[in-house]
C-alpha cells in the first residue's frame, strides 16, 4: 500500500529533533505509532507531504522546513500581563505555563520574562521558527473506511476497543473514539 494525498491511514514510527541538534524532542519509538489519516490536517504539512508515496516498511529522514511545520514566530503573538495574575508561581524565564484559551482549549505559553510588575507571555509553539528532522518509519498504511474518509476520525475496532494514539499536542484531542493521532 502506497500512501496517498488524502484518505490513508498511516501508521508511523518516529523520532523528532531540531535540525542540526542531536537532541530528540520526541519520539514514540516502543510505544504506541502515531496514527492518523492523510489530508485531515492531523498532523504538520510538511511531514505529511513527505510522506505521501512512501510505502509500508520505508524509512527516512524528513526534514521540515519551520514554514511548513509550526510556522515561523511570530512577534505579535506576545502578551504582557499584570504579574498579580501570577501570585503563588514561581515565575523562571523560559518556563512553560498552560492556561485556558477563548473556546475552552488548553493553551500553552512560555514565560519570556517578568519583572515585580508585569509577566510577558510567548503564545508561539515552542517549535515555530525551527526547522524539525524526523526520523521515521511507516509501520502500517491502509485506505480508509468511508466512515473515517467523511468524519476525518479513526473508527474503532469490531470487539469494542479503541484504536491507540499518540497525542504530541495536549491541547488538541482527537473528538473520536481513538485515542488520538494528532502531531501538531
Amino acid at each position: 500500500m502506497i500512501i496517498a494525498k488524502e484518505n490513508t491511514v498511516v501508521s508511523l514510527g518516529y523520532s523528532l529533533s531540531e535540525a542540526g541538534k542531536n537532541d530528540i524532542i520526541d519520539s514514540n519509538i516502543g510505544s504506541a505509532p502515531l496514527e492518523f489519516i492523510t489530508g485531515k490536517g492531523h498532523i504538520i504539512p510538511g511531514l505529511e507531504n513527505a510522506l505521501v508515496g512512501m510505502k509500508i516498511g520505508e524509512k527516512g529522514d524528513i526534514l521540515v522546513k519551520a514554514a511548513e511545520a509550526y510556522g515561523e514566530i511570530n512577534p505579535e503573538a506576545m502578551q504582557v500581563l499584570p504579574r498579580d495574575q501570577f501570585e503563588g508561581i514561581d515565575l523562571k524565564e523560559g518556563m512553560t505555563l498552560y492556561g485556558q484559551g477563548e473556546h475552552g482549549q488548553t493553551v500553552q505559553v512560555i514565560v519570556k520574562s517578568f519583572n515585580d510588575d508585569e509577566v510577558t507571555l510567548d503564545f508561539n509553539h515552542p517549535l515555530a521558527g525551527k526547522d524539525l528532522l524526523f526520523t521515521i518509519e511507516v509501520i502500517d498504511a491502509r485506505e480508509a473506511t468511508a466512515e473515517e474518509a467523511m468524519t476525518g476520525q479513526l473508527a474503532c475496532d469490531t470487539d469494542g476497543g479503541c484504536c491507540g494514539g499518540h497525542d504530541h499536542d495536549h491541547s488538541h484531542s482527537n473528538s473520536g473514539c481513538c485515542g488520538g493521532g494528532h502531531c501538531h
